[in-house]
């Protein structure tokens, strides 16, 4: 529906990205890895939204740097609109891939489809200021955001573990957003 609406996917990729993490600041190469598209497609796009007041460039050093320009008219609606047709599990998607997230899923009641209002978030590696990042998407979906962020070394001592936790989080049903659990 995205790519339709935005005329290519690799637009849609990077509206969702930029638009969905505000506060990040990424880089030409950095966005064509975490979106899996060609460099020479993303520049342009890039610049083509730059243009347009919806993205904002800063170059430090060598590297221009892109975010989302929140102060542009079309901000809060873009991100309303890709937010809604991304669905819950793709807006977080979108947030988790710009964060550095090795892998993360969706375990407990709602992978199960027993709650729709409480998510819980199992993420291994990515920045400590994840649960500020996805404060706006609790807002904008009315549902509470459990996170348990933990690192490489720690998720791999936790599925050797034979806690109920362990097997909660190794065997029980899943909703796999990035990465291999």
């Amino acid at each position: 529906m995205l790519e339709k609406l935005f005329s290519s996917s690799t637009r849609a990729d990077l509206l969702a990205l930029l638009l969905n993490s505000p506060e990040e600041k990424f880089y030409l190469r950095e966005i064509a890895g975490i979106i899996h598209k060609n460099p020479a497609g993303v520049k342009r796009e890039l610049d083509r939204l730059e243009k347009l007041g919806i993205l904002k460039s800063e170059k430090v050093a060598n590297l221009k740097y892109f975010s989302a320009n929140t102060s542009s008219p079309l901000y809060h609606e873009l991100k309303r609109l890709i937010t809604k047709s991304l669905g819950l599990p793709g807006a977080l998607k979108a947030i988790l891939r710009g964060s550095g997230v090795i892998t993360a899923f969706i375990y407990g009641d709602y992978a199960e489809g027993k709650t729709k209002d409480r998510i819980d978030l199992f993420v291994v590696g990515g920045l400590s200021n994840l649960k500020q990042s996805l404060k706006g998407l609790e807002e904008e979906f009315g549902v509470t955001i459990e996170l348990k962020q933990v690192s490489e070394a720690d998720y791999r001592s936790l599925k050797k573990q034979q806690s109920e936790t362990a097997r909660l989080l190794t065997e029980g049903k899943k909703i796999i957003l990035l990465g291999r659990p």
